[in-house]
């Protein structure tokens, strides 16, 4: 075989090489890491930790969703008071160009529309029915020339609910977890394990969301609670099993998080998708 000849082929050999190499696939976008807190945006952070009990089924972890109120506006938003159509928190949030969505409280299965407890926004009544056992209240929407946060947690043991009612434009009421002191309110009915999403206040004034896949009693995320930093009080429990939602896209952070066990009724980790919700609370740059 000739010099020349032999060059051609190790030049060809070359070239298609060189072409192989440049047609490699891009390499997969790394996931974050959210072992600390991670900021999302201006007065909000994000972070993901071990449980400090391990549970029986999936990762153990909690999410922890944590912001500055005053940077922030606030929507409670109900199917009964649009098209009567319930969504998944993912819908609610691309329908209304929400940053957070979450549950506004649990919900009749009976009345699928309407919230188990008080619920309300503006002049419209999902459910004008305040119940006793549900000792906590998320008021959101603050009315103009009060001095108040644009999301409170507000214990109805400690606050006079006569004048509570004047002062915020939505309200949700859901059961309590720790009071207005930060002191816990052990469950005593049915012990049962499920996800669940629950929202609470520190001493800062920061509003709090915690969400756990793997199933817990309500007493152990009380307990949980009592030993995270910046002392969380009012906390709020949201919802449970397959339908407890939170829903982050906020710049390039993109975060789902589906519940689904529950004991006794749905006892299952299979759950992969968000339920239609017919009640969420919103969260837009202010």
């Amino acid at each position: 075989m000739s010099t020349m000849f032999r060059l051609f082929w190790c030049l060809l050999a070359f070239l298609v090489f060189n072409a192989c190499s440049d047609s490699k696939p891009h390499q997969q976008k790394e996931v974050p890491n959210y072992s600390n807190w991670t900021t999302l945006t201006k007065g909000m952070e994000y972070r993901e930790m071990t449980a400090p009990v391990q549970s029986f089924i999936g990762d153990s972890k909690l999410s922890i969703l944590r912001l500055d109120p005053a940077q922030f506006h606030f929507d409670l938003l109900a199917a009964s008071q649009h098209d009567s159509l319930p969504r998944t928190v993912v819908k609610w949030a691309q329908s209304f160009d929400l940053m957070v969505a979450f549950n506004a409280g649990m919900y009749e299965q009976a009345k699928p529309l309407q919230s188990r407890a008080y619920l309300q926004n503006g002049k419209h009544y999902n459910n004008p029915k305040l119940l006793e056992a549900f000792n906590l209240m998320l008021a959101l929407g603050p009315k103009k020339g009060l001095n108040r946060s644009n999301i409170e947690v507000l214990d109805l043991s400690c606050s006079d609910w006569r004048q509570e009612k004047h002062c915020f434009k939505g309200f949700a009421q859901g059961l309590r977890m720790l009071d207005c002191n930060g002191q816990p309110t052990y469950w005593q009915k049915k012990i049962q394990s499920c996800s669940m999403l629950v929202a609470a206040e520190d001493n800062q004034g920061w509003f709090y969301l915690i969400f756990t896949r793997s199933p817990y009693t309500h007493n152990q995320m009380i307990d949980f609670m009592k030993q995270m930093p910046r002392g969380l009080h009012d906390a709020i429990y949201l919802e449970g099993g397959p339908e407890a939602s939170l829903y982050i896209h906020v710049n390039e952070h993109h975060i789902k998080k589906v519940g689904s066990w529950v004991s006794d009724t749905w006892e299952t980790d299979d759950n992969k998708h968000f339920w239609p919700l017919p009640n969420i609370i919103g969260i837009r740059k202010k």
